[in-house]
């Protein structure tokens, strides 16, 4: 029997850098919001041993270096489960793409394989394995709203934001994330990876750490106001407003965009060309490629897609997904 998985996507809410550790790993602070765009994953497991991994996008690596690859094997000698495992990758999203496509299809691998064995790990043995596969791949055992830590491995569920609608703008350019952390370092002038060794405190990465107690800050104000409250001065929300439109307004911004927009200028004329349709705000996602720009309504969406798509940009509309709806709509 094969196990169909949809593997969406998502988009971080800010991102900060901070120092670079001991184990080459950066300290990260960022809020993951799952989306509903997505990539398929099929998943087999048949007589006889060994892992098959099939995609007809020549960019993923069919072999051990594969996220699903990893994690198959992993989930297999966890479970001390027998067979030949196949695991068909449809690639609807872009490879480098900032958009956690590969760390989302490994948790879909995984979930459709204890499906398919008819096993399950303990929670923490997901999550423990999660974060061996990839940083932002325990994300996608929790979906929604979502706060990262640590190398962004360490993922706390927040309160849901609403659905909101979105734009996704996805560049035919890959973007290297390890280069992007090393041109942050030579940027820094290696700042990060000197307090690290002296043992200071985490997130002191020399004129971010400034940035990263600001947003954690805003994040905490933020999110003990009630939705019914009366707003702190700072927001001053009418009812009628977003709170993930006002969260991001809070001044949120992603430090990758520093050093991928002057390589990639590109990428800042879409990050423009959102704004110009209309976004509330526009983004850069991860590393890039991947830009998104949120919208107070579908139809501005919709309508914002299609303007940039005749501007000759590959742009979908789309929607955030609540952690209820990701795990609702992951096996529908």
């Amino acid at each position: 029997m094969t196990i169909t998985v949809r593997s969406f996507a998502k988009i971080n809410l800010g991102l900060r850098i901070g120092a670079r550790r001991e184990d080459g790993f950066h300290e990260l602070l960022t809020v993951y919001q799952t989306i509903a765009l997505h990539d398929m994953i099929r998943v087999s497991v048949g007589r006889g041993s060994g892992i098959e991994i099939q995609c007809s996008d020549a960019r993923v690596p069919k072999d051990g270096s594969n996220t699903c690859y990893r994690i198959v094997e992993k989930t297999m000698r966890a479970l001390r489960a027998n067979g030949r495992v196949t695991v068909e990758i449809e690639k609807r999203l872009p490879v480098q793409g900032g958009l956690g496509g590969a760390s989302a299809n490994a948790v879909a691998a995984l979930l459709g394989l204890e499906r398919a064995l008819k096993k399950s790990l303990a929670a923490e043995d997901r999550l423990r394995i999660a974060a061996e596969v990839g940083s932002d791949v325990p994300l996608f055992l929790v979906g929604g709203t979502a706060l990262g830590v640590g190398r962004g491995e360490q993922v706390y569920p927040l309160e849901d934001l609403p659905a909101t609608a979105c734009v996704v703008v996805t560049p035919e350019v890959g973007v290297s994330t390890p280069n992007a952390f090393g041109e942050w370092d030579r940027r820094t002038g290696g700042a990060g990876a000197a307090l690290a060794k002296s043992g200071a405190a985490k997130l002191t990465v020399a004129g971010a750490s400034d940035r990263m107690v600001e947003l954690g800050r805003e994040l905490s104000a933020w999110l003990s106001e009630s939705y019914s409250g009366a707003p702190r001065q700072k927001f001053r929300r009418g009812r009628a407003e977003n709170p993930l439109l006002e969260l991001v307004r809070a001044g949120i911004k992603n430090d990758f965009e520093e050093v991928v927009f002057p390589e990639y200028p590109e990428l800042s004329e879409g990050k423009s060309a959102l704004e110009r349709a209309g976004a509330k705000y526009a983004s850069l996602s991860g590393s890039g490629s991947a830009l998104y720009g949120l919208f107070a309504s579908k139809e501005a969406a919709r309508a914002a897609a299609e303007r940039l798509r005749k501007q000759g940009w590959a742009a979908q509309a789309t929607v955030t997904l609540t952690r209820r709806e990701y795990w609702k709509r992951i096996f529908d």
